[in-house]
């Protein structure tokens, strides 16, 4: 039991840094700096947003408009954080 617990933190893990590339590759696609016509920009951003988007858009639901800042990434990670902590601190 403990090693499947493990493993859930260690893919928590691993989501916390999917969700960091997602809002960074948003900002550089809102900024221009990277252009979603390049084929391999448009795959890696349908892919990161199928992934993340089942988290991010009940939370997006839940929080006010703040004037085009998405701060759902950061509650997203804050809620993961708590989870895998819950999880390391009941481990047997």
């Amino acid at each position: 039991m403990t090693s499947l617990l493990l493993l859930i933190v260690q893919i928590l893990d691993i989501y916390k840094y999917v969700l960091i590339a997602a809002a960074v590759l948003s900002w550089l696609i809102a900024f221009d700096v990277m252009n979603t016509r390049s084929h391999v920009v448009y795959r890696i951003n349908d892919f990161l947003n199928r992934v993340t988007e089942p988290v991010l858009r009940p939370i997006r639901r839940i929080m006010p408009n703040l004037g085009g800042v998405d701060v759902s990434p950061i509650i997203a990670i804050l809620l993961l954080w708590f989870i895998q902590d819950l999880i390391v601190r009941n481990l047997p």
